[in-house]
């Protein structure tokens, strides 16, 4: 599995893995090669938790796999939010790509997908 290193978090706290839509819910936006992940915690109090978890550095290894060159991190700490911009991930955007979904549209489950560890309480 490709990225199964991707899947667990560089320095593991007490607690279990669970996969980041089980906390946060996205939207993805697009223009040209370069793709907008806007990530929100449904609960405030697991904020930290993205902000600890989902890194640049992680997000980039997700990606890796389609060419993602750069992730720049935006945090929106008043939304419970961050806003995630990732280069060259569309293998030539809308008009440039040959794969299915050009706008990125579905790349927000890629990154829904990537563990994070929660405390077990």
């Amino acid at each position: 599995m490709p990225h199964a290193e991707v899947n667990v978090p560089a320095s593991p706290a007490k607690g279990h893995a669970v996969p980041l839509h089980r906390l946060a819910h996205a939207r993805a936006g697009d223009k040209g090669d370069r793709l907008n992940l806007v990530l929100f915690a449904f609960e405030p109090h697991h904020y930290e938790t993205l902000v600890e978890q989902v890194t640049e550095e992680r997000v980039l290894a997700l990606f890796a796999h389609r060419g993602a060159s750069r992730v720049r991190r935006y945090l929106m700490p008043g939304l419970a939010g961050m806003n995630l911009v990732i280069d060259d991930v569309l293998q030539g955007g809308v008009n440039g790509a040959l794969n299915l979904d050009g706008h990125g549209k579905t790349l927000s489950y890629l990154l829904l997908g990537m563990s994070v560890v929660v405390d077990e309480a």
